[in-house]
């Protein structure tokens, strides 16, 4: 069983408490490692090493950080299978993904923020008798806290762009999947990162994580997961005039339209309904349909969903994984309990299905799909982040605009239609962060990303993570 450790000083380190807790593969409910209880012991040491790193770190050339990033990001690439097989057994998800998604998407995360800080300028403004320029500076140390279910590809989305900005990070990942993370300690001692310009502690949220947050000596904070924790990390971080930004959940409305290519729609709902066991902060969770096409697309969606193989993860021809805890299969069992109890027809889901001997234990769940579930219902405004999705009606476009944005959340939404005005109009009125036309998951990252209401405040991506992990300084110039 291997036993994990924090990377404190740009050296694998074990936890000043010398406790630890288990690491459970989902698909098989067996532990295969330990994972460290950190404290504020290890806060203490890992922010002192940032705080000594950060006055050379900051004073290197673009060009010298993203060299560190590039290296980060081959040595990725060359481990490809290693970490693969490392995200699936911590998360459950199926290999295949880990191998196609994952970690290619970590990869390029590093040598996307490497080139474009090399790009990245600040503004001049000439006056009659002055001119003033923007200096952007980096902040200092800070702290990057990522979720579990997709978490190497979440945690360089964050850490990448904050090394490259010239800030030394404190990073956290989920206590729930920490594997790909303590592996990539070691992808950074490999490529001669200095010593503190990374930090990586593990632990719970509300032990370590809490520590983070409430250190005045972190800051800024970038957070993707929950709206409630990130309600409090708001609270406390306020006060502080601390930069946040946070990413948050989803409940994801996907519009169908009669003018839509039916078969590529169904076909691109039932992956974003189900992609990553239904797990994704974006998955299409309330798919609305025009009436005159609700029974053939629902004929062709279920035909679909049905064909969908819920299995081993290390089987090729798995389409589902095991959901990422017992406490989470529960969680969003008690919701198809919740839809029943609301009126919602279930379509599919209750069908049996066969697991190998070694995941008879595994947290395996069928994809479920309801109807007639009223657009006021929990089911329809709760995020229950699994594979769950509710299928309803609409008479108009007004309608569809309507339904689409009676939620709490704004993160992000799909319009399914050929009619390309009717795209641009709709996409206009939605109140979502992110509109996807006719696709869905197709990502530039050179675009800002982020949600509108209870699904955030700030934008990632591109410019926007640039921008938010340095400070402008304006300088004034009389000729």
């Amino acid at each position: 069983m291997e036993i994990l450790a924090n990377y404190i000083n740009g050296e694998l380190t074990p936890p000043h408490s010398s406790e630890y807790f288990d690491n459970i593969n989902p698909a098989t409910a067996k532990i295969f490692a330990k994972i460290p209880l950190s404290n504020e012991e290890d806060l203490k040491s890992a922010i002192e090493s940032a705080e000594k790193a950060f006055p050379e770190w900051s004073r290197l050339s673009a060009k010298e950080r993203a060299d560190y990033l590039i290296k980060i990001s081959n040595l990725i690439k060359d481990n490809l299978e290693e970490l693969a097989i490392a995200e699936s057994k911590d998360t459950g998800k199926p290999l295949q993904l880990a191998k196609t998604v994952d970690i290619p998407r970590a990869s390029a995360n590093m040598e996307f923020f490497a080139y474009a800080i090399t790009q990245f300028s600040s503004e001049s403004h000439a006056g009659k008798d002055s001119i003033n320029y923007t200096l952007r500076k980096p902040i200092g140390v800070v702290a990057c806290i990522s979720p579990w279910n997709l978490p190497l590809y979440l945690f360089t989305w964050k850490i990448a762009p904050a090394l490259a900005t010239g800030n030394c990070v404190i990073a956290k990942p989920s206590e729930i999947t920490p594997y790909t993370a303590y592996l990539l300690s070691k992808v950074c001692i490999k490529a001669g990162l200095p010593k503190g310009v990374l930090n990586i502690l593990h632990g719970t949220g509300p032990e370590i994580g809490n520590s983070i947050v409430q250190n005045k000596k972190i800051k800024a904070i970038s957070f993707t997961g929950g709206t409630t924790t990130g309600r409090k990390i708001a609270e406390i971080s306020a006060p502080m005039f601390r930069k946040i930004s946070l990413e948050l959940g989803g409940k994801n409305p996907a519009l169908v339209f009669a003018d839509c290519d039916l078969e590529k729609t169904a076909e691109g709902l039932v992956r974003a309904s189900f992609a990553n066991q239904g797990e994704i902060c974006l998955c299409a969770s309330r798919i609305y349909i025009e009436e005159s096409i609700y029974d053939d697309f629902k004929t062709q969606f279920l035909e679909k969903v049905k064909a969908l193989k819920v299995g081993n993860p290390s089987d090729d021809s798995t389409n589902m994984g095991a959901l990422v805890s017992t406490q989470h299969l529960e969680k969003v069992k008690s919701y198809i309990t919740l839809a029943k109890d609301e009126g919602g027809t279930l379509l599919c889901g209750d069908e049996d299905f066969e697991l190998e001997e070694k995941n008879k234990d595994g947290y395996f769940l069928r994809p479920h799909v309801f109807e007639n579930l009223p657009n006021h219902c929990r089911t329809n405004q709760e995020e229950i982040f699994g594979p769950v999705v509710s299928l309803n009606t609409f008479k108009n476009e007004k309608e569809a605009i309507k339904l689409a944005n009676e939620s709490e959340y704004g993160l992000a939404s799909s319009i399914w239609t050929n009619d390309l005005s009717k795209a641009h109009r709709i996409g206009n009125q939605i109140e979502t962060g992110i509109v996807w036309i006719n696709c869905w998951m197709n990502r530039d990252l050179r675009t800002p990303f982020g949600g509108m209401k209870n699904s955030g405040l700030g934008r990632e991506g591109g410019l926007e993570a640039l921008r938010f992990f340095t400070e402008p300084k304006n300088i004034c110039i009389q000729y």
